[in-house]
């Protein structure tokens, strides 16, 4: 389906079993696992010229740079646009850029399909593009599709093959371009976004319009009375984050909140507690990342580090880069010459291109990239060797053939191995992609990787995750026993894989996660356990119960202005059993974004379930209209039909689903039970027939084959097919019965 991603805003954190110095904030240090989340007041925030005087040389570097020029003011200065009357045209859509008594003004396309003149209040980033950002009455700051190559110097679409009307979610003036919730937290500093479900306005608010020395080491008020009261006696005592006494790890941490794709969890980051107390990652899944880890939608850079022995290692962010500037330290491969031996790694014997090549450079076999955002080119940064076999075996990229495009992967991978032979050591993607990739053996191998502590954290997670798409109890018994694991990103993982289930018997596992130490894993707990009963919670829970009810509460407020902020909270009603509840929060997650699909599938499957059928169907059909190619949809609305006793349409819907997913067994069985119910009873054998060729041993299939045959007469087939079945599941008393009674004479 079209998935628009519940940009929860999304990203993670990594720990080895045996490290144990898990950078705790303050608060656990002191038993108390509860981080506040107290907002600081502005007027903490002292900006960049309080930091100036002492610290002149960091701040000589940051002018300037991207973090300083993150958001600014649209004036003279700021502006690197053309704006003397230019026009662009993109799908359809016609923008005209111009100045008006010294302001910048666009005419263009509104979210009423109309076409006004927008006031561009703010610009946002400098290179390699630079965008332009409009207010609207209600509190909401849009930013313009149409953005500056500061590079080409000209007008170009973010998104020029992508079709986008007025009316939906990823229209420039809706949510997908929203400043408020998708960029500010990141952009400015001591943001608090402020929004009001009831009005659907935001008032938002920030301390410092960029990206200041504060939104890294923290508010600085505290640290510049401290050495103005003591002057030469002055010590630093820790009010300050991100210093040289910071951990690698802590610090890749630090820096994770604004190079991530995550779900916000606190209502304010108020630099109390670590990532994981106000953020969750985005794990390695299809549609986000390739299945071997690589970088595949915008991701940013924080999830494939995770992923890398650098991190593992205890490389961080700074080793490589300039905090202040942002620059690289080196040019070249002295970059990596910092750790790696040139005279081993630099070398033709090793590379097998030409000195001073493209080929020669470490970051173009071992940090390819993609281009985001029109024109912005980031390097992945797993830092792996490029894998031509698993190309071959997964679809995935791979550096040799992202360069050598006139070749194959056949040919990369067979140079490969002349060059490099096998691979001398296993890659966590040689568990994963199988997993990811639907791989009959997947469960398997995710569960090795799962229980390989020497494979990193994010891997490990996403392995739990992916084993959502193989889950039995088998599946499920082994999920629950990462619960324990020293990795709260693995914990976290268990419990969103498993979320879906309202058993109370399997919220009572996660009841213990109360009182995790890491807020995010604790709030995942709190709607895990929602389908138990207050008064079922265990008296030593009870009052952390409350507590993380609050935190709960805080995550919804916070993500309310995403569709799946209110589909959790939706999610929140349907294991408290409130159905009503649930479809009026899945009505209201459809007002954010009406063409999520995922989301109108679930909506119509409650309606149907609350025996809303006219709902239901309306849905149903809707959901076909925009995307009948989804089999799904058939299936289900096959099943309402069915319901209603319409049966000759439930069939056709059904043929519609096995048109558009043929190998699903499930739509045959019920295709044959819909024929049988017309007493076409030649083509429900035919049908359940054809299943069974899929899957031979299908237990529902072979039960309604042989009906059938008894149902036809044709006993002497019934009783084969119904011996396989007591064969194949000697424990179901019911194939016995069946067996008996057909087998006995009348």
């Amino acid at each position: 389906m079209r998935l628009v991603f519940i940009i929860l805003t999304l990203l993670v954190c990594f720990s080895c079993k045996n490290d144990k110095s898990e950078y705790v904030d303050i608060q656990n240090i002191k038993g108390n696992i509860f981080a506040s989340s107290t907002k600081i007041p502005d007027n903490h925030f002292l900006g960049d010229q309080a930091c100036k005087s002492c610290h002149g040389e960091q701040f000589k570097e940051w002018k300037g740079s991207h973090h300083d020029k993150a958001m600014q003011i649209a004036n003279d200065s700021t502006v690197l646009g053309n704006f003397n009357n230019t026009i662009f045209k993109s799908q359809e859509v016609t923008s005209k850029f111009y100045k008006k008594e010294g302001d910048f003004y666009v005419n263009t396309e509104g979210r009423d399909g109309e076409y006004h003149d927008y006031k561009i209040e703010y610009t946002f980033g400098v290179e390699p593009l630079q965008q332009y950002i409009v207010k609207f009455p209600d509190g909401h700051y849009q930013c313009l599709r149409t953005a500056w190559d500061t590079e080409k110097q000209k007008w170009f679409d973010l998104y020029p093959d992508f079709k986008v009307v007025h009316s939906e979610w990823l229209h420039w003036s809706r949510g997908g371009l929203n400043w408020n919730n998708m960029c500010a937290d990141c952009h400015s500093t001591n943001v608090r976004k402020n929004y009001d479900l009831e009005t659907n306005s935001y008032d938002t608010k920030y301390a410092l319009i960029n990206v200041n020395c504060e939104a890294c080491h923290g508010p600085g008020k505290d640290h510049v009375e401290a050495v103005n009261r003591l002057g030469d006696n002055y010590t630093f005592e820790g009010e300050l984050k991100m210093t040289f006494a910071t951990e690698p790890k802590a610090l890749v941490d630090e820096c994770a909140r604004c190079h991530v794709r995550r779900e916000q969890y606190s209502e304010y980051y108020n630099f109390e507690g670590t990532f994981l107390d106000h953020y969750f990652p985005q794990l390695i899944a299809n549609n986000l990342y390739y299945p071997d880890g690589q970088i595949l939608d915008e991701v940013y850079v924080y999830g494939s580090f995770l992923q890398s022995k650098m991190y593992q290692n205890n490389v961080t962010c700074t080793n490589c880069h300039n905090p202040h500037s942002l620059e690289l330290r080196f040019k070249g491969n002295m970059l990596c010459a910092q750790c790696h031996d040139t005279k081993v790694y630099d070398t033709t014997e090793h590379h097998f291109h030409d000195v001073d090549s493209e080929g020669a450079e470490c970051i173009n076999c071992h940090m390819t990239g993609k281009i985001y955002m029109g024109n912005d080119y980031r390097r992945d940064h797993s830092f792996r060797i490029p894998r031509p076999d698993l190309s071959l075996k997964y679809g995935t990229p791979n550096a040799c053939t992202q360069c050598h495009t006139d070749k194959d992967d056949t040919w990369a991978w067979d140079n490969y191995k002349k060059t490099h032979g096998e691979p001398k050591s296993k890659h966590f993607s040689d568990l994963l992609a199988p997993g990811l990739t639907g791989d009959p053996h997947g469960f398997e191998k995710l569960l090795e990787l799962s229980k390989d502590t020497i494979y990193p954290e994010m891997a490990r997670a996403s392995a739990i995750m992916a084993m959502g798409n193989y889950l039995d109890e088998n599946a499920i018994n082994n999920m629950l026993s990462f619960l324990n694991d020293d990795s709260p990103l693995v914990r976290g993982a268990v419990i969103d894989a498993l979320n879906e289930s309202s058993s109370n018997d399997l919220a009572a596992f996660f009841i213990p996660l109360l009182k995790d130490k890491k807020r995010t894993v604790r709030v995942k707990a709190f709607l895990a356990v929602a389908s138990v009963n207050q008064f079922q919670i265990p008296e030593e829970y009870k009052e952390v119960y409350k507590k993380v009810e609050q935190e709960f509460n805080d995550h919804l407020q916070v993500t309310a202005d995403f569709s799946g902020g209110r589909a959790k909270k939706a999610m929140y009603y349907l294991k408290k059993g409130d159905v009503l509840n649930a479809i009026v929060w899945y009505e209201k997650a459809l007002e954010v974004d009406d063409l999520n699909n995922m989301l109108r599938m679930n909506l119509a499957n409650l309606y149907y379930r609350n025996q809303q059928f006219e709902e239901a169907e309306a849905a149903f059909k809707l959901i076909i209209k925009q995307e009948p190619d989804y089999a799904q949809t058939y299936y289900s609305y096959a099943l309402l039909l069915a319901e209603l006793n319409r049966t000759e349409e439930a069939v056709k819907q059904m043929e519609l689903a096995i048109k558009h997913m043929p190998e699903n067994v499930r739509f045959y069985y019920n295709l044959s039970l819909l024929y049988d119910k017309i007493n076409n009873l030649e083509k429900a054998e035919r049908t359940a027939a054809k299943g069974l060729k899929l899957a031979p041993n299908n237990e529902s299939l072979l039960y309604v084959l042989a009906y059938i045959y008894q149902k036809q007469g044709n006993i002497n087939k019934a009783v084969n097919i119904a011996s396989r079945l007591v064969q194949l599941y000697p424990n179901n008393q019911q194939y016995r019965v069946f067996l008996n009674q057909i087998s006995t004479p009348k």
